[in-house]
């Protein structure tokens, strides 16, 4: 008797210590409540003469330790997961001091590639440095979201670069706009335009700053191309440095130069100053000619027919191809032509 009451005591000793634990350490409260029933059943029947040395435990070791570590998983991805929304909001406050609205600022925050929205600010912080606003910054990075892929110190450097060019102090925002590439083509590449514009064309440091600004697009032309159209310009048109450059001749294609002017050559609307500047005809300005639509320009220059224009583009097509079979340009066929009369 004595021993079966030492029993019973043990008995309810175990009872809250084993409750304590499952409720503690289960997951869930139905595995809980059918976990606490089992060993509730067989307590009761140990107590009636069983072994409490044949009762399991309440669960493996596994089992027991699965809920800490999924509780160390959650808080190792909580911790950045509230960095970069603090990152975000510091960001998009500072944005919103430099004057770019909400809808600005959540576009640009989705077009960063899933960079640290810090590098986001550091690159559109060193536009603003270059006297830009916020509105053309935010238009040249939709345009352009690679530049969200350049270091923080290429945009210094290229920044510096073009302060030299006299493209800093808000003249930039033209061509931020025309051409975003300007800041991850390869440094060569430009230089290689502003030396033809330099040397080959010999324009000065002020008309080269003013010929990136007024038609950017230059930039992207191959040098020899380039040059070409300005030997056009002045030696075959007769056109001066400083007009080319205020009516932003050199944008226009070389294609669309020579089927105008040669149009007007051949009505004779259009003729190429003598060594002395002079014609025997006024000839219509260059914006007339090239800054206006095809329809305005046979309306109000040509003063002829959409007809006659297309047939004199299959005729001169046709001819720069036989010259161009020859090996010889029309400029060298002119030329040659005048030697001749010279002689005679």
């Amino acid at each position: 008797m004595a021993a079966f009451f030492r029993q019973v005591l043990d008995w309810h000793r175990l009872v809250p210590l084993t409750w304590a634990r499952v409720v503690r350490e289960s997951p869930q409260l139905g595995e809980g409540r059918k976990m606490a029933a089992a060993l509730l059943h067989k307590l009761t029947t140990a107590s009636s003469g069983g072994d409490l040395q044949e009762l399991p435990c309440v669960g493996p070791v596994k089992y027991m330790k699965e809920p800490a570590c999924r509780m160390n998983l959650v808080e190792k991805q909580r911790t950045p997961v509230d960095g970069r929304s603090l990152d975000v909001e510091k960001v998009a406050s500072s944005l919103l001091d430099m004057g770019f609205s909400d809808a600005h600022i959540n576009e640009l925050l989705s077009v960063q590639f899933g960079a640290n929205p810090q590098h986001l600010l550091d690159i559109i912080s060193e536009f603003i440095l270059l006297g830009l606003n916020p509105e053309p910054v935010y238009v040249a990075l939709k345009k352009s979201p690679q530049l969200l892929k350049l270091s923080v110190m290429h945009v210094k450097k290229r920044s510096i670069y073009l302060r030299k060019l006299g493209l800093g102090e808000g003249k930039l925002k033209r061509v931020l706009h025309s051409y975003p590439e300007i800041f991850t083509m390869r440094q060569r590449d430009i230089d290689d335009i502003v030396r033809v514009l330099k040397e080959k064309c010999l324009f000065t440091a002020q008309q080269v700053t003013d010929t990136l600004h007024r038609c950017p697009g230059v930039l992207r032309v191959d040098p020899s191309e380039l040059e070409y159209k300005f030997q056009y310009a002045y030696f075959r048109m007769g056109v001066k440095h400083l007009d080319i450059v205020r009516s932003q001749f050199l944008q226009y294609s070389i294609t669309k130069i020579k089927q105008r002017h040669m149009y007007l050559e051949r009505l004779g609307r259009y003729q190429t100053p003598d060594k002395k500047g002079q014609t025997q005809i006024s000839n219509p300005l260059l914006k007339d000619i090239f800054r206006v639509s095809e329809a305005e320009f046979l309306a109000r220059t040509a003063y002829s027919s959409f007809e006659e224009f297309e047939v004199f583009k299959k005729l001169l097509a046709r001819e720069e191809d036989e010259m161009s079979d020859n090996g010889m340009s029309d400029d060298e066929g002119e030329s040659l032509d005048e030697d001749e009369e010279d002689e005679e």
